[in-house]
Parts: structure tokens; C-alpha cells; sequence
């Protein structure tokens, strides 16, 4: 007897003995039963209303005492609030009580705001962003020195290359130009394997064991600064989170730990207030941004849509792939 035949009675017996029931329709989570990953799932800016994947977004969280707290790693229990990391959309909608007011609503209490909290936002980023860089570092992801990162960069092999605040002019540029020699020769061997697969694609009769034609993963496009970033913090505290002497420079190794301090640079950047005019920077323009697909107004935010150009989304989707010889410091 299928699911479908089974009577009620039948279903609420098995249920009460500890047993799973059989369920009728389709599985949880659409035709194949697959969910969304947490990672991905969307959330409202209660500010202006706009929605935005969590990793791209702020959590305030409620205390005990009905103070509000940033949540930036979304981890504390209970019910939070999200908003886009604008700075300046934040202190307006503070000084006019909307905020307060949006707030209450979602929490459906009293709340109460501190003074500090932007900068308490502020400070919180940058320090997330610096102690993942210190975790990669150990985890054997980033490498220093010029002449290293420019031969890395030419080549290819870096997946970011980050700029301290107060790098001088001359030694950003050399290393940018050094970024761009390498996403051209990307470009170019993604085109060479592009005309390589439609070379060999024939209509031959192929033996019954060579099994399905596995078609290559595509390179993903990306313009020439994509993946730069100009941090808003300056060597010194650079240098302390990393405990190296004076780092200026330096450049990611591996993709995965790529995606990870672009989602914690990015928001830092955003919420800072950084824009890029094209030469080095986090990729994003000052009138926005264009990546997943929301609107905001004010400074662009990572994950966000405005009016900007593309850019890269905050969870390094946008990032270029790499040649497969990555290596460690």
C-alpha cells in the first residue's frame, strides 16, 4: 500500500509509536528536496526596506536590558534586525527616530539605542576583517613582498591583492599593473580553451565506456580591478593583526580564502564609506553597485544593486578563477 492508500488512522497510530509517518506530496524544499543554503537566504533592511543576502547585510541584535548590539557574525539567539551597511543612511535614520522606530516594530518592544552605535559597527568590522586576515595568514593563504607579488600577480595566481590604507602611490601602481598582466593572460587562456573545446568537438562515434563528454567549468569574466582592494586601515594596524613589521602589501593564494575575506572586507569597505575611481580599490564605484540584485541608496553595499557598474559580490562570486598551481608562502 503506497503512502497515498494508507488511511489516516493508520499514519496518526505509526506517529504516536515513535515511528516517521509517510508523507503524502512532494519533499520539503521543492521537486528535489533541496533547501537553500543558510548562507544564501535573503533578509530585509528594516532601514529602507531593502533585501539582501544575510553575509551582505548587518544583524542587530536585542539585550537583556533592551539595548541594541551589532550582531556582525549573526550568531547571538533570538530575534535580530538586519540593515545594509550604510553608514550614512544609518546615522540619518538616527537622528530622525526611524530607526528607533523600525526597531520596535521588529522586536515588537521598546528598544534603546546607543549613541556609539555606528562606530561600535565600525569597529567591529575592522576587526573582524583583520582577524581573518590573521587566520589565513596562518592557515598559510596570504604572501608579502613585492617582487613576490608582483611575479604572483602577472602569473595569475593571486585570487585578491590588498593595498594598506597608506601605501604610497608608486607601489600600488606597480603591483596593479602587475594584476592587470595577469587578468589578461586569464582572459586569454580562458579564450584559448573556449576555442580548443569547440576544435574538438566532433560528432565521432564515441565507445560505449568512454562514458557522457564532461564539459569544462567556464571561467567567470571580471574586469581588470576586480578583486583589488585598498583598505581603510593603514600598515600599522595591518602589521599588528598579522604580527608581522610593516606589511603594505599583500595577496591571497587560495580562492576559497579569497571568498571568505572579501565577505568581511567588503562590508568593512561599505560601511566605511570607501569608494573606488577604477585605480585600486574594494571594486566598487561610488554611485553603487551592481551584483545581486538590491537597491539602495547612499554608499554601495556589498551584495547590493544601485546604479554602479559591476562589481564583485560578497560572496567572491564575481572573483576570476585561477590557474591550479597555487602555492604558500
Amino acid at each position: 500500500m503506497s503512502s497515498d492508500d494508507t488511511p489516516d488512522a493508520v499514519l496518526a497510530d505509526r506517529s504516536a509509536a515513535g515511528q516517521e509517518p509517510e508523507r503524502r506530496g512532494k519533499p520539503a524544499g521543492g521537486p528535489e528536496g533541496t533547501r537553500a543554503p543558510k548562507s544564501a537566504a535573503e533578509r530585509k533592511c528594516i532601514v529602507s526596506g531593502a533585501h539582501g543576502e544575510r553575509a551582505n547585510l548587518i544583524r542587530l541584535a536585542l539585550g537583556p536590558d533592551g539595548a541594541v548590539w551589532p550582531d556582525l557574525g549573526a550568531r547571538l539567539p533570538g530575534r535580530g534586525a538586519w540593515i545594509a551597511p550604510d553608514r550614512p543612511i544609518l546615522e540619518t535614520a538616527m537622528a530622525k527616530g526611524k530607526l528607533k522606530g523600525a526597531l520596535a516594530r521588529a522586536f515588537a518592544e521598546p528598544v534603546t539605542i546607543p549613541d556609539d552605535l555606528p562606530q561600535k559597527i565600525a569597529d567591529g568590522l575592522e576587526r573582524r576583517a583583520l582577524d581573518r586576515l590573521g587566520l589565513e595568514l596562518r592557515a598559510g593563504h596570504l604572501i608579502f613582498g613585492s617582487e613576490k607579488l608582483i611575479e604572483w600577480a602577472r602569473a595569475g595566481r593571486l585570487h585578491l591583492l590588498l593595498h594598506a590604507g597608506d601605501a604610497t602611490g608608486n607601489g600600488v601602481q606597480k603591483l596593479n599593473q602587475a594584476w592587470r598582466v595577469g587578468q589578461a593572460a586569464l582572459r586569454e587562456e580562458a579564450r584559448d580553451d573556449a576555442g580548443d573545446d569547440a576544435d574538438t568537438d566532433t560528432d565521432d562515434d564515441q565507445d560505449e565506456d568512454d562514458g557522457p563528454d564532461v564539459q569544462p567549468v567556464p571561467r567567470r569574466g571580471s574586469s581588470d580591478m576586480t578583486g583589488v582592494y585598498v583598505l581603510p586601515a593603514g600598515r600599522e594596524p595591518l602589521s599588528r593583526a598579522l604580527g608581522r613589521e610593516n606589511i603594505v602589501h599583500s595577496g591571497v593564494t587560495d580562492g576559497k580564502a579569497a571568498a571568505r575575506i572579501a565577505t568581511d572586507v567588503s562590508r568593512w569597505l561599505a560601511f566605511s564609506g570607501i569608494a573606488s575611481s577604477g585605480m585600486a580599490s574594494s571594486g566598487m564605484a561610488s554611485s553603487g553597485m551592481a551584483s545581486s540584485g538590491v537597491a539602495c541608496s547612499g554608499i554601495a553595499a556589498p551584495g547590493l544593486a544601485t546604479t554602479g557598474s559591476e562589481m564583485m559580490m560578497n560572496d567572491g562570486g564575481a572573483l576570476p578563477d585561477r590557474r591550479n598551481d597555487e602555492g604558500r608562502e
